[in-house]
Order: structure tokens, then C-alpha cells, then sequence
């Protein structure tokens, strides 16, 4: 009797990595490319960067303070980021990130509080019902040019150890080609540079103290970081296509047959290359090459993560996933943003981030 021959052409995985990660990795990006745009303005006190220096602090606050959430809510439990510190693997990227994260964020923080003291006190001596909380908070209102470097040297070093270890931790996993190609950390830094200035182009207008000087800067900004996008993504292709880089070469085979991948590559590149063009012939404008900008950061994370999850390790065809509206899936993405719009009313509340504020800044 001859034993039937069964044939396992494919088997369906979940996906391991949530929309959660993909929140987070655009979070944390977001705010470590907005603080490196504070800096002219705030650190090296450049007046034609002042208010847009104020307000990319803004958004890197907001990033940064909602990224750990969702953080914490891909991990499903915070005793597993307590185990980082409690059994600490440093061969790990994953585990690096859990001294990174706490570096940049009490670097940014104490940037931050060093940057408004003079508008807190200010506030304070304007009186009125927050006058003493101002005042508490000010603790002086004193502007130490030299604790505001050394504050800035720590986020500094935290922000770019962040941009590090956030594409080097996806890059190591050497099962999965579409990751494990060497130009995917600079993918994800210059990717996160851009969208942190479309969110800057974007606060601007939403806090209404758009100018067309600032604009021009910005979208000047957003157009050299759009032309580095480019130029990595057409190396990307040229190592993949030349087979210099086996990895690239890899990566491009697994994806290369299928329709979605190539629909994929083609928005990536038209948006960057919408973006561009956008920034260079309404140079005064910015909303509509701002959310772009944004958006295609968003992708870029959903895409890699995401989609990249759908490649199969073994088998034939693509894995199917389907967004749940659960927790893990729309309610998380709505709730993460849920979070940041909180946090954008109650410090646009109780600070100012327009005309006084370029006080702080000078």
C-alpha cells in the first residue's frame, strides 16, 4: 500500500510585529528628527529659526512622550520592558533601545524645561490663577545658554543612538531578505527627517503663525531631505539590480513578481518625487507637501513592517493581513493618535508656542 504524499504549498502566519510598532517606530523618529530641527533656533539661537525652532520642539515633545505608549502596548505587558533591565542582553539591538529611549527622552524633557523657563516665567509674572504653578515650574527663570548645551548634547546623542538602533533592530533579523539590507537604518533616518518636517509645516499652520519666511525655510529643508530619500531608494535599486549586494538582490527577487509590491514602489517614489516638486514651486505653501511628507513616513513603516511580515519565510504566494479592529489593530492606531491630540490641546493650552514665545528662543 503506497503512504498518500501531502504537499504544504504554504501556511498562513499572524503577523508578530503590530500596528503598534509601526506607531511607535513612526513616533519616536518623528521627535528625534524634530528635535535635531530645534536646534538652530533654541541652541544656536539663529533668529530667522526661532519660531521654527519652537515648534518643531513642540512636535518632538509630542512625539516623544507618545511613542513610549505605544511602545509598551506592542510589548502587552510592562513587565517586558522591565526585563530588559533586569536581564540585559547588550548582543541585542532590542535590548540597546531600552537605555536609549530613557537617555533621549530625559535628555529631551530637560531640553525642553532648560528652553521655557524664560516663558514660564514669564507667564508667571503675568499673573493670574496659574501664576504660581508658572512660577514653580520656572524655577527662576533663569536662561543658562551652557546647561541648555549640555542638555542638548544628551538629547543629541539620544536622538541619533534612537535613529540607530530603530532601523539597526530591523535590519539584524536576517530571516527576512526585505529587511536585512544595510541601507534600511538610513531609509528610516532620512524618512523620519522629512516627516518631521512635514509635521513642523503642518503645526505652523494649525497654530496659524505661518510665515512666508518660514516656509521657504522649511520647505528648502524638506527638499533636500526628499532628494536624499531618492538617492537612497535608486541605490536601493541599483545594488538590487546589479547584484553587487546579494542582500538587495534578495530582497528585490522575493518582492519583485508581485503587482502590490510594485504599485508600493511606484507611490513611494512618486510621493517623494510630489513632495519635492511641491516644495520647490509653492515654496510659500507647505500644508499639502507636509502631509505628504508625513504620510509617506507613515508608509514607509507600515510597508516595511507590515507588508514585510505578509513575504513568507518558507512557501509559495504572500500571506494575507487583514487590520482588526481591535486593540491590536484600527482601535490602537485611533487611540495612539487620540493620545498625541491630547497631549497637543493641553500644551498649546497651557503654553504658548507663538508671538511671546519667540522670547524664549532669542
Amino acid at each position: 500500500m503506497n503512504a498518500p504524499i501531502v504537499e504544504v504549498v504554504n501556511v498562513s502566519r499572524e503577523v508578530a510585529w503590530l500596528p503598534w510598532a509601526v506607531q511607535y517606530f513612526f513616533l519616536i523618529g518623528l521627535s528625534a528628527g524634530a528635535f535635531l530641527l530645534s536646534l538652530p533656533g533654541i541652541l544656536l539661537r539663529r533668529p530667522a529659526w526661532t519660531g521654527i525652532s519652537r515648534r518643531a520642539l513642540l512636535a518632538a515633545l509630542l512625539c516623544g512622550l507618545t511613542a513610549p505608549v505605544a511602545l509598551l502596548a506592542d510589548l502587552h505587558q510592562p513587565g517586558r520592558f522591565l526585563n530588559f533591565y533586569l536581564h540585559p542582553n547588550f548582543g541585542s539591538w532590542m535590548a540597546w533601545g531600552a537605555f536609549f529611549i530613557p537617555l533621549y527622552l530625559t535628555g529631551l524633557l530637560l531640553y525642553a524645561w532648560l528652553a521655557l523657563r524664560p516663558t514660564l516665567q514669564g507667564l508667571a509674572n503675568e499673573g493670574g490663577r496659574m501664576a504660581k504653578v508658572y512660577r514653580f515650574f520656572a524655577y527662576g527663570g533663569h536662561d543658562s545658554r551652557a546647561a541648555l548645551a549640555g542638555a542638548a548634547a544628551i538629547a543629541g546623542l539620544g536622538a541619533v543612538l534612537v535613529l540607530l538602533y530603530t532601523g539597526m533592530e530591523v535590519m539584524v533579523v536576517r530571516a527576512r531578505p526585505l529587511w536585512n539590507t544595510p541601507f534600511l537604518p538610513v531609509q528610516f533616518a532620512v524618512t523620519a527627517l522629512a516627516g518631521a518636517i512635514g509635521l513642523v509645516l503642518i503645526l505652523e499652520r494649525v497654530l496659524g503663525v505661518s510665515t512666508p519666511e518660514s516656509s521657504a525655510r522649511l520647505n528648502g529643508a524638506l527638499v533636500n531631505t526628499q532628494a536624499a530619500v531618492l538617492a537612497v531608494g535608486a541605490a536601493w535599486l541599483g545594488l538590487s539590480l546589479s547584484g553587487l549586494s546579494p542582500a538587495h538582490a534578495e530582497a528585490l527577487a522575493l518582492v519583485a513578481p508581485s503587482t502590490a509590491w510594485r504599485l508600493t514602489a511606484v507611490w513611494a517614489a512618486g510621493s517623494a518625487l510630489l513632495t519635492l516638486w511641491l516644495a520647490l514651486k509653492r515654496p510659500h505653501g507647505g500644508l499639502l507637501a507636509g502631509l505628504i511628507a508625513l504620510h509617506s513616513a507613515w508608509m514607509m513603516r507600515w510597508t516595511v513592517f507590515i507588508a514585510g511580515q505578509e513575504i513568507p519565510k518558507t512557501g509559495a504566494g504572500f500571506y494575507s493581513y487583514q487590520l482588526p479592529l481591535g486593540h491590536d489593530g484600527l482601535v490602537g492606531i485611533v487611540g495612539t493618535a487620540g493620545l498625541w491630540l491630547f497631549l497637543f490641546v493641553l500644551l498649546t493650552t497651557v503654553l504658548p508656542w507663538s508671538g511671546r514665545d519667540e522670547r524664549a528662543g532669542a
